[in-house]
């Protein structure tokens, strides 16, 4: 099993669960971030003074799926959350050596 994390625009968010739901996938974990990377913030005017915004409000979804489904939910969030412009994200892939359902007790691929 692999856990897959996506960082992504906020207003992506949508597409990239409609993508991968698309693949079967129906569990995943949604928190709103705030970071920075090559895009490095932006300037912002507010009652006239003048301030840097250097954490951009960023959402990280988190999907646990088995090894096989791993490369096609990748290209599915890649497509769903690109836009062409900086700042479109990152994906990182874990692996993950345990999955346990609590209602079920059920194991591994099972609890997914």
């Amino acid at each position: 099993m692999k856990k897959i994390e996506a960082i992504i625009k906020p207003y992506k968010l949508e597409a990239v669960k409609d993508a991968v739901t698309a693949l079967g996938i129906y569990g995943m974990t949604v928190t709103e971030v705030k970071g920075y990377g090559r895009q490095k913030g932006h300037t912002e005017q507010y009652r006239g003074a003048e301030f840097v915004v250097e954490f951009l409000a960023k959402i990280k979804v988190e999907i646990v799926v088995p090894d096989a489904k791993v490369p096609p939910v990748i290209e599915a969030i890649r497509r769903a959350a690109m836009t062409g412009s900086i700042g479109d994200g990152k994906i990182f892939v874990d692996d993950v050596s345990q999955a346990v359902r609590i209602r079920t007790g059920e194991t591994g691929d099972d609890a997914l």
